[in-house]
């Protein structure tokens, strides 16, 4: 059920769209913002305000990888993997990532803190490698700066 601050924010996204199906991404983002991630139930619920049909909202859910459709740590930390970032290093940041907080690609670290992700291009190719937390864009990222750069999300 949807609640009714995620109501009236789903009913002022609508109003710029023609067709209520236009604010799909909007409405995904908004109800993962209040709830962390899109469960099931949420999908339908979306899908229902939307009208319609949930396999058709899962399609664009699934194929956004901005929404999660299965809960994520307190920070999402999406490495990029795009051929920039691959030759300028970004499987060292991987690595770090691992030995740091005993976290592989697609996985959230135990305690929740971190759930870590694979992006295809964040267009940050000119200070590759990149990586994005949360909202957050870093580039020119080195191992060495990675503790630097989580202290900042604890």
């Amino acid at each position: 059920m949807l609640t009714e601050i995620e109501r009236r924010e789903l009913e002022d996204a609508v109003k710029h769209y023609p067709e209520k199906r236009g604010a799909a991404i909007d409405a995904l983002l908004t109800v993962q913002r209040h709830r962390g991630w899109i469960s099931d139930e949420s999908l339908l619920d979306i899908a229902q305000f939307l009208e319609i049909t949930a396999e058709d909202l899962d399609s664009i859910a699934t194929f956004y990888n901005l929404v999660f459709r299965k809960p994520v740590g307190r920070h999402v930390v999406f490495v990029c993997d795009s051929i920039s970032c691959w030759i300028k290093g970004c499987e060292q940041v991987q690595e770090q990532i691992k030995n740091l907080y005993d976290v592989d690609l697609g996985q959230t670290t135990s305690d929740g803190r971190l759930t870590v992700l694979p992006i295809a291009c964040l267009g940050h190719c000119e200070r590759a490698p990149a990586m994005m937390i949360d909202q957050d864009v870093y580039g020119e990222v080195a191992p060495e700066k990675m503790e630097n750069i989580m202290d900042k999300y604890k």
